[in-house]
């Protein structure tokens, strides 16, 4: 049964949303949303759905500044600081391995942290490689986090779409845009490919 928490951050209560799977689970996936958006947008839940009938659980995890229902998005280093609070409550109550993600900011936030946090692997779902309009002003680095990290873009993404590298598999969706709304089962068909690769998933 699904069940929302309240936790506590230096930056006000985050809420959780907990979904966990029919048997005991492989690994807990963490989820963050947009900047402006929140956990049900469409690649998320559909994502949520398809990873835990293999298997995981998942926790979607809102802001403390779209909890407090404010829009325009807290800074960075406030979105780290209360990510990671709410990681470390959610890590100390299991033992299984954690993967970090989210989309668009959610994505950001989960790479920034990702080590930090002690992530097997990143999924990040419309990552927003530069402003729109501003590909001079890349964030590509935050990629970089040396753990196994799946990206899936749209092509049409005015955000831009990173490039594969090191640890890191970029897949493009002909036809997308940014919020991923054309096909979001086929989305998560390929995040649950890539989770099966890894052996993160019951089969």
């Amino acid at each position: 049964m699904p069940h929302e928490d309240l936790i506590d951050t230096p930056r006000g209560p985050a809420r959780v949303d907990i979904d966990l799977p029919a048997g005991p689970p492989r690994v807990l996936l963490v989820l963050g949303h947009g900047a402006g958006g929140s956990v049900d947008a469409p690649d998320l839940l559909a994502l949520r759905d398809a990873v835990v009938a293999v298997g995981l659980a998942v926790a979607r995890v809102t802001q403390p500044y779209r909890v407090a229902g404010r829009r325009a998005p807290a800074p960075a280093a406030q979105l780290d600081e209360a990510w990671q609070a709410v990681l470390a409550v959610l890590r100390a109550r299991g033992d299984v391995p954690l993967l970090v993600g989210g989309r668009s900011s959610g994505a950001r936030v989960a790479c920034r942290t990702a080590t930090a946090v002690g992530a097997a692997g990143v999924v990040a779902l419309a990552f927003p490689l530069h402003p729109p309009g501003r590909p001079e002003r890349s964030r590509a680095g935050e990629l970089a986090t040396g753990l196994p990290t799946l990206v899936v873009n749209g092509d049409r993404d005015p955000f831009g779409v990173p490039e594969s590298g090191p640890a890191v598999r970029v897949l493009v969706r002909p036809g997308e845009r940014h919020d991923l709304r054309g096909d979001p089962a086929g989305t998560a068909a390929l995040v649950v490919d890539w989770l099966r690769e890894h052996g993160w998933t019951w089969d």
